[in-house]
């Protein structure tokens, strides 16, 4: 079920009970939207944000977006309808928050088959110590697992620690999941950036994320969508790069060399993959109408 180079730069959160909201993210340039009935939703509207999501894909066009829905937790009062609610819409995967373990993972999974939403794949969030520490048993739970999606507001809280920019206290949990995420070729998205005004600090974010090796980010306002998708996406230099490996490798086969030279540097067969991977990834992007530059798309 995994699409191993569908682009999730961007997943933003848009909370469930706002049509405004809603109708508005039809027109973003987010490669996932996350229709959030838990933790943007207030008590008091969980019902209301249920029927607002309901009458919304009444038409399911998102454009190019990728549609989730992040459930509240099933032991929760509302969890079991916002799964039976669900798995009724035209929708990809739904997300479920503080998943701590590979049997909370299959009973989950058994709780939206028995809704009737077994051809769904599932996302998970990543937002406790205990997730942390058993997230490569929920990795390897279900190959309907497409994203782990790291919730470091909850987690820096119950590990204590003092927000800094550079986000030292979280780097070895988020490297953590990361290792989980790639040993089974899941796809692993950072975090929330909270301060909508920062630029800098937000670019930085970006791409602190991007160089530890994540997919993308989740994004908690449009403002945000420019910097996000630009941080993640592949420039023609690295595409540039991308073709003279793919050409120095084919040509060292050829010639019954594994390894290659590339501008002075010692080239092994493994980086075939990762450039594959760039130019599909730069491909698809384009594919979508976006530009380096990333502006508004137009659907």
């Amino acid at each position: 079920m995994t699409e191993v180079f569908r682009p999730r730069r961007t997943m933003l959160y848009v909370p469930a009970h706002t049509l405004r909201h809603i109708e508005k993210s039809r027109q973003l340039p987010a490669d996932s939207i996350i229709f959030d009935l838990q933790e943007s939703v207030p008590p008091k509207l969980k019902d209301e944000a249920r029927k607002a999501l309901a009458e919304a894909f009444a038409n399911p066009d998102f454009g190019c977006s990728e549609k989730v829905i992040r459930i509240n937790p099933l032991d929760s009062p509302w969890g079991q309808a916002d799964v039976e609610m669900a798995v009724t819409l035209d929708i990809d995967a739904i997300m479920v928050p503080r998943m701590e373990s590979a049997i909370q993972m299959r009973e989950t999974l058994h709780r939206i088959d028995a809704a009737g939403g077994e051809n769904l794949d599932i996302m998970v969030n990543i937002e406790s110590p205990m997730g942390v520490l058993k997230a490569e048993e929920i990795a390897g739970a279900s190959d309907r697992l497409t994203a782990m999606v790291m919730g470091t507001t909850d987690l820096a809280n119950e590990l204590k620690l003092n927000p800094t920019p550079d986000r030292t206290g979280l780097v070895t949990s988020l490297a953590m999941v990361l290792l989980a995420g790639r040993a089974h070729k899941r796809c692993v998205i950072d975090g929330p950036h909270f301060n909508l005004k920062d630029v800098e600090a937000c670019e930085f974010s970006c791409r602190q994320a991007r160089d530890l090796g994540f997919d993308g980010k989740t994004v908690i306002h449009p403002v945000q969508l420019d910097y996000t998708n630009d941080a993640f996406t592949p420039k023609q230099i690295d595409i540039r790069r991308a073709q003279k490996i793919i050409t120095a490798i084919e040509k060292a086969q050829q010639e019954g060399r594994s390894m290659a030279v590339v501008d002075d540097r010692l080239i092994e067969p493994v980086m075939e993959e990762w450039a594959r991977r760039i130019i599909s990834l730069y491909e698809t992007v384009h594919e979508l109408g976006q530009s380096e530059l990333l502006g508004p798309v137009t659907r």
